[in-house]
């Protein structure tokens, strides 16, 4: 396992513990010399370990807090092989380990990791061969080494048609449609009424809504379908989807029963008819989670498509975050300042508010910096101005709008969208917050983290507690 190359060298100095991150290596090459180092890409510029254990390729994922935080594991079977789906094992290929749940380094490393998985598949063995029809056992596992992963960015997607699905005939997902679609008319006509940029560079060639049976939240699909509106396609089978650029979930199928958690299920059970259907028919789309509760329906649906976190966000708090700035520059302090504010953490009363540098690029260097005493009376007063104002349909589908243009058009803005927060400010449980992600053609990137002040950390802590506790209720 080299680790003197320039790659190398530069992805491990982003990271926030990089000489306990070599030393945690260097400890698992003596162990395992066959590990090799390729390039990679998944949430960010991360190391990524692929390498056999027990004889069957895997590939472990380090975020950036490495080794303070555990590996993301899957097994990566070949053309021949086949995933048997089980207790430690989703059928993606996603691996679900007690180690991975209680990690605690120094207690725990991937030497340790890699011996349970031994152990574990010992049992219960993952992948299987395809059958070939000539009379070979098709239980019988392969011996395969695979190789180390580093990453400095995906693939780009396919050019072509910039296509936008809209799941969930609601009337979030009407307004969805309906601003998207004004846009569309708007660029068609070449209109000249006095609206923003993003609605004089509309970027979509194609809208889809689809209204499926499962949500409960149905709406004026039929009035779609009958003033049939310029590049809108109305749609009950999730197959119109096919080849999406981004993919806006906004279904809900909420259920009478008492219970939060109850409640919470039946979105989590509709989820598993439709996600995994979704990120099949196009496997390169962003999934925007518009769904309730976002934080968890987010998380959901990235377990349940298996695709990478860069590709599965939720709305969060981007909407909040662009009133917040807007307040805070029009209202408190005259036009005289560019200021950028981000609301970010839970979409909740824990929600916690951050300050950045101004500008839409990621080339300008946008940092987040800490609410001061100096500057918290004015963010306060801003978010005190803004109570009261909820999210009504129209107002979030300006905001789906907004995130879907920056995506389509690799805008490189940032937005505070729900993410995979495991990593970002020394959190290691699985959860997903909004937090400030620059957004392009290959999905989301987390700006870095950011010292909070002690009470809007409890804020956070507690939000993560919260929503570890309660994602370990549902049935996935």
């Amino acid at each position: 396992m080299e680790l003197n190359s320039e790659p190398l060298k530069k992805i491990l100095s982003k990271y926030k513990f990089r000489d306990v991150a070599i030393e945690e290596l260097q400890k698992l090459n003596r162990v395992y010399p066959d590990m090799k180092l390729k390039t990679g890409s998944y949430s960010e510029s991360l190391l990524n370990v692929l390498g056999h254990s027990y004889n069957l390729p895997i590939q472990l994922w380090l975020l950036d807090s490495f080794p303070f935080t555990p590996p993301i594991c899957f097994l990566r079977p070949t053309s021949n092989m086949m995933i048997r789906e089980g207790k430690h094992v989703d059928a993606k290929g996603r691996i679900y380990l007690p180690g991975l749940h209680n990690w605690d380094h120094p207690k725990s490393s991937v030497s340790v990791l890699l011996e349970e998985m031994i152990a574990k598949f010992e049992e219960d063995p993952p992948l299987g061969m395809k059958s070939t029809g000539d009379g070979k056992d098709p239980n019988e596992l392969l011996a395969c080494v695979s190789h180390l992963n580093i990453t400095e960015g995906g693939n780009r997607p396919d050019k072509g048609v910039n296509k936008v699905s809209v799941i969930g005939g609601g009337d979030l997902g009407m307004a969805a449609v309906l601003i998207q679609s004004l846009i569309l008319v708007n660029l068609s006509y070449k209109s000249c009424l006095p609206i923003n940029d993003l609605f004089l560079k509309s970027p979509v060639d194609k809208l889809v809504l689809i209204d499926i049976p499962e949500s409960s939240t149905k709406g004026g699909t039929m009035d779609l379908e009958i003033f049939s509106l310029p590049n809108v396609e109305v749609s009950k089978d999730l197959s119109a989807s096919a080849g999406s650029k981004v993919v806006v979930v906004t279904a809900n199928a909420w259920s009478e029963e008492q219970s939060y958690a109850s409640v919470v299920q039946t979105n989590v059970d509709m989820y598993s008819r439709i996600i995994p259907s979704l990120a099949r028919l196009s496997p390169t789309a962003v999934l925007l989670i518009v769904s309730q509760p976002v934080d968890i329906m987010t998380h959901v649906a990235w377990r349940q498509s298996c695709l990478p976190p860069t590709h599965v966000i939720g709305a969060g708090c981007n909407l909040e975050s662009e009133r917040l700035s807007y307040v805070l520059n029009i209202a408190l302090l005259a036009n005289k300042s560019d200021k950028q504010a981000w609301v970010i953490g839970e979409v909740s009363d824990n929600k916690v508010a951050v300050w950045g540098s101004s500008g839409t690029s990621v080339d300008k260097h946008q940092v987040l910096a800490p609410v001061t005493s100096s500057t918290k009376p004015l963010i306060e007063r801003g978010l005190e101005m803004l109570k009261g104002r909820g999210q009504r349909s129209w107002s979030v589908g300006l905001s789906i709008a907004d995130i879907t243009h920056s995506v389509l058009t690799d805008q490189r803005k940032t937005h505070s969208i729900t993410t995979l927060a495991q990593g970002w400010g020394g959190i290691g449980s699985e959860v997903f917050l909004s937090l400030p992600c620059v957004l392009g053609a290959n999905g989301s990137t987390r700006l870095a983290g950011v010292a909070l002040t002690p009470e809007d950390d409890a804020k956070l802590r507690e939000s993560v507690t919260s929503l570890s506790n309660f994602f370990t209720q549902l049935r996935i």
